[in-house]
């Protein structure tokens, strides 16, 4: 019983119902109860004068042997319960007293058989036993109220613990969707916080490094054009440059650390756009969406765009592609992002084989791999196919 009411939970811990006790209670008080009835039948079988007692204790040792034997679960089921009733009842055919194990017998027919079958089990015990004590005892009033009240008490108590059973059960999937509820919102709270901080940064970055280095090249600028002729115009050159470049390593950094290059607009507009960037007189481009577009978390929007940016650029150098295509697909559980191109193609092992000739498509599988998404890539003189995709919840 109480198994059945211990679960893990998604961190690994074992969570019990606080109703685990009550049921690891009636458990005990179960097994209890099967071993004083079967001793109340040995030791009324020993008593002088009791008929066929070898055999009674022979049958009385196996039914308890057989019931230890579910009870530590080394077996456990339909025959398991038959082979308890068939030692039963061949323990009613030699002893009167056997009729008490039917107490016992009731609550496992409850507990292990579907409803139904568990109350005509306790119906059909109780014939047995109220025959059996006749056949040995005579027939009489108390002979045949008390099995029918041991039966009707049996089946209440029953009932009442299927009921107990349930709502524990539901308790622990209420429970369970609390647990995970608070584990989302966690995890939420801290993407959310991740991408504050880094917004934070790439603020204070343009505010500062990269206003001063653009500050600085303005001002190297203005001196070359001041003086044309000064003996130091060639390393004033070489410092403006310099400057620049910085500024564009710079404004590099604060793009990959900003969540994505949306602008306030979907994420359609933005592929859409890059695509529109892409283009030109010996380069064409089609940006595609299948399925019905739906917001998606900010990390997956911005996983998206940066992963659509890093593939057209990897087209526009490498490829020497004429046309590309970048496909959407909104599926029901998941979001889908194709980038197909009909360049010259290259070779798919040097992504594993030697990762410093494939840079930006190691850097997508990481981010593909931070969203625990999946990526392909396929590649030959022709056709050149990259595809990523982000899990996403049903009606999310």
């Amino acid at each position: 019983m109480d198994a059945r009411c211990a679960r893990v939970d998604k961190l690994g811990g074992v969570h019990r119902s606080p109703l685990t006790p009550v049921f690891a209670g009636l458990q005990l008080g179960l097994h209890a109860l099967i071993a004083a009835l079967t001793a109340v039948v040995i030791l009324r079988a020993v008593l002088p004068d009791a008929p066929q007692a070898p055999a009674i204790v022979v049958l009385s040792v196996a039914f308890l042997a057989v019931y230890a034997a579910g009870a530590t679960r080394r077996l456990r089921g339909t025959w398991w319960l038959a082979a308890l009733t068939a030692l039963w009842v061949a323990l009613m055919v030699l002893a009167p007293d056997a009729a008490y194990l039917a107490f016992g017998l009731f609550f496992l027919y409850l507990h292990l058989l579907p409803r139904r079958w568990g109350v005509l089990a306790v119906a059909a015990a109780t014939v047995v036993a109220v025959v059996g004590t006749g056949m040995h005892r005579g027939w009489s009033v108390a002979g045949v109220v008390g099995p029918v009240i041991g039966a009707c008490v049996a089946v209440a108590i029953g009932l009442g613990y299927r009921a107990l059973y349930r709502e524990a059960v539901e308790r622990d999937r209420l429970i369970d969707e609390l647990t995970r509820t608070r584990a989302e919102l966690a995890e939420q709270e801290r993407a959310a916080g991740s991408l504050a901080e880094r917004e934070r940064l790439a603020r204070e970055i343009h505010d500062t490094v990269a206003q001063d280095l653009s500050s600085i090249q303005m001002l190297l600028h203005a001196v070359e054009r001041a003086a044309p002729d000064h003996p130091a115009r060639d390393r004033i050159r070489l410092a403006r440059e310099t400057a620049a470049d910085s500024l564009a390593e710079t404004r590099q950094l604060i793009g990959d650390l900003t969540p994505a290059v949306l602008d306030g607009q979907s994420l359609v507009d933005a592929l859409a756009r890059i695509c529109t960037q892409a283009r030109s007189d010996t380069f064409d481009t089609i940006a595609v969406v299948e399925g019905e577009p739906v917001r998606l978390p900010m990390p997956v929007e911005a996983a998206l765009v940066r992963i659509a940016q890093g593939a057209v650029s990897n087209v526009v150098r490498h490829a020497h592609a004429s046309r590309m295509a970048i496909t959407l697909t909104y599926y029901e559980d998941a979001v889908r992002l194709d980038v197909v191109d009909d360049g010259v193609g290259f070779d798919v092992e040097l992504l594993d084989r030697e990762p410093s000739k494939a840079f930006g498509l190691n850097s997508i599988r990481r981010r593909v791999e931070l969203l625990d998404g999946s990526m392909s890539v396929e590649s030959e003189p022709g056709l050149t196919a990259v595809a990523v995709s982000f899990p996403l919840e049903v009606g999310a």
